[in-house]
C-alpha cells in the first residue's frame, strides 16, 4: 500500500485517511479494531507514516469510522456490491479500494450533517493517494450512485 510522499493532513481529512489505513490493516492481519485504533492513537498520529504526517486528526471521527465500519460490514458490503457489474464481486476489489468504499459508505449512511460532495471528494482524494488507475473513477461512480440511494442526492443536477 504505497501512498504519495510528503503529505501533511490534519483534522477530518486526516481522520478519514487514517481510518482507511486502519481498515486496510484490519483486513490484512488478525487483530481487533480496538487494538488497531489504539496503535494509531499511540504511535501513528503526529508522526510520519508511509510518507504522510497526520497533524491533529479528529480522533473521534477516526474511531467512529473504524468501529462503525467493522460493526456494520454486513450492511455496508451489500450496498457496495450493488454498484458492481454482474461479473464482479466485492472480493475482487483491491483491499484498499474496499476500505475506502466501506468508510465512505459508512459516512454517507450515518452522518447527514456532512454534505455529500465533501464526503465523496475527500474519499476520492484518498483514492488518488493510493491508486493511479481506473479506481478513482470507479470510487467516484460508486459513491455517486450510493449517495442517490442513501441521501436521495443527485450530484449530476
Amino acid at each position: 500500500m504505497d501512498v504519495k510522499k510528503n503529505i501533511i493532513i490534519k483534522g477530518r481529512p486526516a481522520a478519514r485517511l487514517a481510518a482507511v489505513q486502519a481498515l486496510y490493516q484490519l483486513e490484512q492481519e488478525p487483530t481487533t479494531p480496538q487494538k488497531v485504533i489504539q496503535e494509531f492513537l499511540n504511535h501513528r498520529f503526529n508522526e510520519i507514516v508511509d510518507g504522510t504526517r497526520f497533524i491533529t486528526p479528529d480522533t473521534t471521527l477516526f474511531q467512529d469510522i473504524v468501529m462503525g465500519v467493522r460493526e456494520r460490514l454486513a450492511d455496508l458490503d451489500p450496498m457496495i456490491a450493488s454498484t458492481l457489474s454482474e461479473d464482479w464481486r466485492l472480493e475482487r476489489l483491491e483491499s484498499v479500494v474496499r476500505a475506502i468504499l466501506r468508510a465512505a459508505v459508512f459516512e454517507l449512511s450515518r452522518d447527514t450533517a456532512v454534505p455529500v460532495p465533501v464526503v465523496i471528494n475527500e474519499y476520492i482524494e484518498i483514492t488518488k493517494a493510493f491508486c493511479t488507475g481506473p479506481e478513482v473513477a470507479f470510487v467516484n461512480a460508486s459513491l455517486d450512485a450510493l449517495a442517490k440511494v442513501l441521501r436521495n442526492v443527485d450530484l449530476q443536477e
